[in-house]
């Protein structure tokens, strides 16, 4: 595995974005991965695939890591979460399997395009106004389900979804903030399993993988990001980091048009 060193960069720069911004690691992992996917010779046809299955996957440890920290200062509504998780483990699962079946071109039109919302929100701060409370458990298990399948799309951890929902229903922003991020532990996880039985015995699958899951990546993007993380949190109190906001998001506008541009020529 020749560009091993790439992944391990990858890792650092995504464990210390979001703990610094507080934000996913799917908006940069899967373009970088299908650049790096394409390098290395993988079927064109699974690149995105194989780029939102492996970046699921290593989100699990820093999604626990997050959710158990958020747990000890007391910021997880819990039932909130248990609502929503219902949800969101059905959503993932059944949008894993449905994403098996669209062409990779679709798949990345679809991220760019939300990519470019998440962004476009970065930029101009958009923060939705509360302005009515939480609703009724099955309306939050269904807000779960969009949720979950949405994530496993486009491989986040669902707080981009997650947070501004809560704050709209009068959530604090520590408790949508913690809330979210128990919420994401069940949709990376699901959006793995997911993603393992949809590439099962898919035709031209590298060695080493799981599924769309190729498992070298997931080990050492995964051994590096758990310990930049913490150092991102550490430097958000010290670095502007409404400044680092845009320009993260003008970096996701050019990872989403990146990972278009290489999809296209691949196919070609």
């Amino acid at each position: 595995m020749e560009l091993w060193w790439a992944f391990l960069v990858l890792g650092a720069a995504v464990g210390f974005f979001a703990g610094l911004l507080g934000i996913g690691g799917g908006g940069i992992m899967v373009p970088v991965l299908t650049s790096l996917f394409m390098t290395l010779g993988f079927a064109p046809e699974h690149l995105v695939h194989q780029a939102l299955a492996t970046s699921m996957a290593s989100i699990i440890l820093t999604a626990a890591a997050s959710a158990r920290s958020h747990h000890q200062h007391q910021a997880v509504l819990w039932p909130v979460a248990a609502k929503l998780g219902v949800g969101v483990v059905l959503g993932t699962l059944v949008a894993s399997q449905l994403a098996a079946q669209f062409d990779a071109l679709v798949l990345a039109i679809i991220f760019a395009v939300f990519m470019s919302y998440v962004a476009l929100q970065m930029l101009l701060n958009f923060k939705p106004k509360p302005s009515r409370q939480l609703p009724s458990s099955p309306t939050l298990t269904a807000a779960g389900a969009g949720i979950g399948a949405m994530s496993a799309l486009v491989a986040i951890g669902g707080g981009t979804l997650t947070v501004p929902l809560l704050t709209w229903c009068n959530v604090k922003m520590q408790q949508a903030i913690g809330t979210s991020a128990a919420v994401g532990l069940p949709i990376a996880i699901t959006g793995t399993v997911g993603y393992i039985i949809a590439g099962w015995g898919a035709s031209g699958m590298p060695p080493y993988s799981v599924g769309f899951v190729y498992l070298p990546a997931v080990v050492l993007i995964s051994l590096v990001s758990v310990f930049t993380a913490p150092l991102g949190v550490r430097l958000a109190h010290r670095l502007p980091v409404a400044v680092l906001k845009k320009v993260f998001a003008l970096l996701l506008f050019g990872l989403a048009g990146k990972m278009l541009l290489t999809v296209v020529g691949s196919a070609a």
